[in-house]
């Protein structure tokens, strides 16, 4: 329902309160009422009616550009609605791996919650391999991926992450100020399941080296409790380890292991709007978010 500001703006637009009314929809006594009424209300003669139309006074002069104002204040409040509404009740679909929905994600789910309280979230935790399929098929909105598993889908990039080597407090290795990767490899080495792609095999392999194998785990925590009971040695992203280092020894690695991490979607014009905002919120806050030490900015 239009207010009388801007059914006044229409008769001011239009010189006439018959073609105004005829652009309305509106009776031409209705549109002349409400005008007569906003008069009333301020006490003045906003239009000079004559043969050939409507002209404004000098008040009516003085006044119009309040009147737009309002009307543009209006259309923007009525699109900001139409925003939140269309944000009402959706769930954003996300696709991530341990160390990002434990560091990363809450804060920015808990300050994007904040602007939209309606948005829901749904996490499907997995590796980089299944969270790129579910990307590619639809099954998710957004992932977090390391880049070479990106490849074909749109992505921006968030933060790089070194690994280090992460060993018991009593074992040789921890005593020396850098590990190389031959001296890891000649250890039971526990590997975390990247799926297909694996930062610390294609190192491995690159050196010519194979390590012993002891462990393949998917969490990556459940590898920080099994170094810590000396099952074996591994290496893990930084942000993994960060807030969770207790009975640990973390040393460089000499041959450094990095991984660019980066937010994918499918295609951003056929991402539903809950998920468009959330991942601009996200490029834009992530660097805040993230832990000392990280590389947050590319």
């Amino acid at each position: 329902m239009l207010t009388r500001f801007e059914i006044f703006c229409r008769v001011v637009d239009a010189g006439s309160f018959t073609r105004a009314a005829e652009q309305l929809g509106y009776s031409q006594s209705a549109v002349s009422q409400t005008v007569r009424a906003l008069e009333e209300e301020l006490s003045t003669a906003l239009l000079s009616r004559g043969k050939g139309g409507v002209s404004l006074t000098a008040d009516g002069t003085a006044y119009l550009p309040y009147f737009r104002a309002i009307c543009a204040a209006d259309e923007a409040l009525a699109r900001k609605q139409q925003e939140m509404l269309g944000l009402e009740k959706s769930v954003i679909r996300i696709g991530t791996f341990t160390s990002v929905s434990r560091n990363l994600l809450p804060p920015l789910m808990h300050r994007f919650k904040a602007l939209y309280p309606g948005v829901q979230f749904e996490l499907l935790q997995g590796e980089y391999t299944g969270i790129s399929r579910w990307l590619r098929e639809g099954g998710i909105d957004l992932g977090f991926l390391g880049v070479p598993a990106a490849e074909g889908l749109c992505c921006r990039p968030l933060y790089r992450d070194k690994m280090a080597a992460v060993l018991p407090p009593e074992h040789p290795l921890a005593a020396q100020k850098c590990v190389s990767l031959a001296e890891l490899a000649a250890e039971p080495f526990i590997l975390l399941d990247e799926g297909e792609y694996s930062l610390p095999l294609e190192a491995f392999a690159r050196a010519g080296l194979t390590p012993r194998l002891a462990y393949k785990v998917y969490d990556d925590y459940s590898i920080l409790a099994m170094v810590r009971q000396g099952l074996g040695v591994s290496i893990l992203f930084r942000l993994v380890v960060s807030g969770f280092s207790e009975g640990l020894a973390l040393r460089p690695v000499s041959e450094p292991l990095e991984r660019t991490v980066a937010l994918a979607w499918r295609e951003w014009d056929t991402l539903p709007l809950a998920a468009r905002r959330f991942a601009d919120f996200v490029l834009k806050h992530a660097p805040e978010v993230l832990p000392g030490g990280l590389a947050a900015t590319l």
